[in-house]
């Protein structure tokens, strides 16, 4: 069933590609250098100088459907991530999606890593909940879209319905979000320690925590894979030449959803990167929009 339905979608991506038009897959340096206009609303939901989120609001009149993003960058400060992410919500905020723009304190800021950096997305995912009245966000309406690293956590955000009740993470009625986009993401945890980190160099203590006599299982609550099954629908999208988070690694991870009964897809954009998947500038733009435009139509 995976592989007729990854054949199905890697047609559909190449008839739909920008004029059939070749363009050389975009690098680190032009992820870095991409940018977007400013926010409608800086908005803190912490203390800390990592604890924002960047609100879109659409020109007009709502409800707005809201597209939840959240940055990668190996969840270090050292890469970027909110300020690149402006791309992207520039284009879907002029389309009419109101976008929330996350913020969180990474691995190596004060208070990031475990738990924090998982409690500053949960957190900023239900402060959507207060926004939503003054600016006409639409609730019943959101997809979280995340890349690289940010797609572990929109997986994770996504999936937390499942956290124990014993988790440090753990929260009643979390945000239900439908529909999550992971972009080249890096979600399972476990399965994926070698990858992440020869890509990120990354130690799982750095993302996960340390297993103690309460939490001997450091993947229970921190990694997606082990969080199965969601009730979510994902849609795994990696570029053709994505050396970060290939093809094979979403492959995998909807082999594992599909088997424990979620809903996943695996959508390759031809000749894209592992940034062209965030860029609204590149050929594999219309292809990554169109998903979030059907994550996002009425149910």
């Amino acid at each position: 069933m995976l592989n007729r339905m990854s054949r199905v979608l890697m047609a559909a991506a190449t008839a739909g590609a920008v004029g059939g038009a070749a363009a050389a897959p975009m690098t680190l340096q032009d992820y870095l250098a991409l940018n977007g206009p400013a926010p409608t609303q800086h908005v803190a939901y912490g203390a800390a100088p990592s604890q924002f989120a960047e609100l879109f609001v659409p020109a007009g009149a709502g409800p707005f459907p809201v597209a939840v993003i959240i940055h990668g960058g190996c969840w270090t400060k050292a890469f970027g991530g909110i300020t690149q992410m402006r791309n992207m919500a520039g284009v879907l905020a002029g389309q009419g999606v109101a976008v929330w723009n996350v913020e969180y304190r990474r691995y190596d800021e004060e208070g990031g890593g475990y738990p924090g950096m998982y409690q500053d997305v949960a957190t900023a995912m239900d402060r959507l909940r207060v926004l939503a009245p003054q600016h006409q966000l639409d609730l019943s309406r959101v997809v979280l879209v995340g890349h690289s690293a940010g797609g572990h956590l929109a997986q994770w955000a996504g999936s937390r319905v499942r956290l124990p009740r014993s988790s440090p993470l753990y929260v009643a009625d979390p945000l239900p979000v439908p529909v999550v986009i992971s972009l080249g993401g890096l979600a399972d945890l476990r399965n994926e320690q070698a990858l992440i980190k020869s890509s990120c160099d990354r130690d799982m203590a750095q993302l996960a925590g340390v297993a103690s006599a309460t939490r001997p299982d450091i993947f229970s609550d921190t990694s997606p894979a082990e969080m199965l099954p969601a009730g979510v629908r994902t849609v795994l999208i990696h570029g053709e030449h994505d050396d970060i988070s290939p093809l094979r690694v979403g492959q995998d991870y909807a082999r594992r959803a599909q088997a424990a009964g979620d809903s996943a897809e695996v959508l390759m954009l031809p000749g894209g990167s592992h940034y062209d998947e965030v860029a609204a500038s590149s050929p594999s733009w219309p292809l990554v929009y169109a998903q979030i435009q059907k994550a996002l139509q009425r149910r």
